[in-house]
C-alpha cells in the first residue's frame, strides 16, 4: 500500500498503512483535513470514515501504530502515557483497529495543541496542498 502523510502545522509524520479492512476503508477518503485534539500523550481527530471493530482491536498500542477509534470516528496517534495508562503504556480510551505504521518517532507531536489543523493524505497528495 501507499503511503500516507498526516501534516499538523510543520509536523509531518508518514505512515504505511496495513492490509485490513479499516485502512481500506480510510484510504478511499483521502484526502481530508481535520482539527487535532489531544488527551494525554495522544492526538487524535475526526475523519469521516465509518469502520467495525475488527477481531484485532485492542486498546494497549505500541509507539507507532496509528490507530481508527470506532467510538469516535477518529484517527488516534498514541505517542505515550493516556489518563487511563497503567505504568508506562499507551492505553486509549477504548478498543481500537490498528490500521497503519508510523515511520519514525511520534513523539513529536507532543507540541500538537487542541485546535491545531490536521491534513491527512496520499504522499503523492502533499505538495498540492502548499
Amino acid at each position: 500500500m501507499e503511503r500516507i502523510v498526516v501534516r499538523i502545522n510543520a509536523i509531518e509524520l508518514e505512515l504505511t498503512p496495513r492490509d485490513t479492512p479499516t485502512a481500506r476503508a480510510i484510504l478511499r477518503e483521502l484526502p481530508q483535513q481535520s482539527v487535532a485534539q489531544t488527551w494525554g500523550e495522544e492526538v487524535y481527530f475526526h475523519v469521516p470514515v465509518s469502520a467495525a471493530l475488527e477481531a484485532d482491536a485492542r486498546d494497549v498500542v505500541e509507539k507507532g501504530e496509528i490507530a481508527y477509534w470506532t467510538g469516535g470516528s477518529a484517527i488516534a496517534i498514541g505517542y505515550g502515557r493516556t489518563p487511563v495508562s497503567r505504568g508506562d503504556e499507551i492505553r486509549l480510551v477504548s478498543a481500537v483497529n490498528v490500521w497503519a505504521d508510523a515511520a519514525g518517532d511520534p513523539a513529536d507531536l507532543r507540541e500538537v495543541r487542541d485546535g491545531d489543523p490536521v491534513w491527512i493524505g496520499r504522499a503523492s497528495e502533499v505538495d498540492e496542498t502548499g
